[in-house]
């Protein structure tokens, strides 16, 4: 029996890769740029060490791979003033309680501000137990704020298709993950510009929900090589390798490192309950702007768990030129691998996860809170 590569194999593997008289010829003196779409692979990139153990010449960006620093200002200024104003319970994954919002500091900034002022406002885990707590609260309305991609929509999705509770609603901020990816690429077309990375290193849950095929306009409309990997070192460095051997080798194709979980089609049950809920629209990522057919609403027939139609009155459009990041935050071009987290002038200083400033600083999948965790200084 075949024994597969560990992560010390395939880190030599990619060394070696990178120091053939191929890749020498290949690239000279400029490096690979590959980027990692997921939060979840940087932090095991940052965890793993790979960026002080890979070749010098490989250069691994953090893409946009996370909900909570994507989600609209407005969408998070809402959840507040629905907990503070309104006799409802507020639910939300933890990340979001603690996102600040632009208004001055000595108002009430984030929800974990509004629940130390008395507001009812729960973090949970599942969605499960939003269904849980409006069973056990059926004397009021409890609102589920629901950030995220694909991964956590889908179980959302689940939970929606299900018999609801008449008073469970949902305020949902929820995003596709490549829109963002394929915004950039095109911006890159329409400007005539090189993109800012030369292959695509693609989310495995995310594809475990979607499928791998999604990302295949990464190699056929814009003839980067990509591969699907996981979040173990052995999955990332495979995929690493994959997508330098394609560009050497000039063979592009969209390569699968995480078959144990990733098929090509995705997960179809999940697909149906998507499907059935929920309809795909243009949607507003904080600091970027609105990106066509990248965010998920409510279909029709749940109209009546939806909070911005129950509360229509706390929709404040007049607030949306304002649904930037904080003023000398550079969360989005950190989002958008314009920028490196320690690149951007408040990091470290102003913006540290005790006192965060944008919200890469705040969430588990933030690039700026990931380099920081793990010993990135100024």
């Amino acid at each position: 029996m075949k024994t597969k590569p560990n992560a010390k194999a395939w880190l030599s593997k990619v060394n070696q890769l990178m120091d053939s008289p191929q890749a020498q010829q290949k690239f000279g003196t400029k490096a690979i740029k590959i980027m990692n779409v997921c939060g979840g692979h940087e932090r095991s990139i940052s965890m793993a060490g790979l960026r002080n153990a890979l070749h010098p010449k490989i250069e691994l960006i953090p893409g946009p791979g996370c909900p909570v620093c994507v989600c609209p200002e407005e969408d998070i200024y809402q959840a507040i003033q629905l907990a503070l104003n309104e006799d409802v319970i507020v639910v939300a994954f933890g990340d979001m309680l603690r996102v600040p919002v632009n208004v001055a500091k000595k108002s009430i900034r984030t929800l974990q501000q509004a629940k130390a002022s008395g507001a009812d406002i729960r973090p949970i885990a599942s969605p499960l137990e939003a269904r849980q707590i409006a069973l056990s609260n059926k004397d009021k309305y409890v609102i589920f704020f629901a950030a995220g991609f694909e991964t956590t929509t889908a179980p959302i999705a689940g939970l929606i298709a299900e018999s609801l509770p008449d008073n469970l609603l949902f305020l949902l901020s929820a995003r596709l993950t490549w829109p963002a990816v394929a915004m950039l690429l095109e911006s890159c077309n329409i400007n005539h510009d090189k993109p800012g990375f030369d292959a695509l290193v693609a989310p495995g849950h995310v594809a475990t929900i979607m499928g791998a095929n999604e990302w295949q306009f990464v190699v056929d409309k814009h003839h980067l090589p990509a591969a699907v990997a996981g979040f173990n070192t052995e999955s990332l460095l495979a995929a690493f390798y994959s997508v330098i051997r394609q560009k050497l080798e000039n063979r592009l194709f969209l390569d699968n490192c995480y078959p144990q979980l990733v098929k090509d089609t995705g997960n179809l049950s999940a697909h149906t309950q998507l499907e059935n809920t929920m309809d795909v629209v243009d949607a507003n990522w904080r600091g970027i702007g609105i990106i066509p057919a990248s965010g998920f609403e409510l279909k029709t027939h749940y109209h009546k768990h939806n909070a911005r139609l129950i509360f229509p009155e706390y929709n404040e459009l007049a607030r949306r030129h304002i649904g930037e990041m904080p003023p000398g935050c550079d969360c989005a071009n950190v989002v958008l691998g314009k920028h490196y987290p320690d690149q951007c002038k408040l990091y470290g200083t102003a913006c540290t996860p005790q006192e965060p400033v944008g919200p890469c600083m705040v969430s588990d999948e933030g690039a700026c809170r990931i380099w920081w965790t793990h010993g990135v200084r100024v």
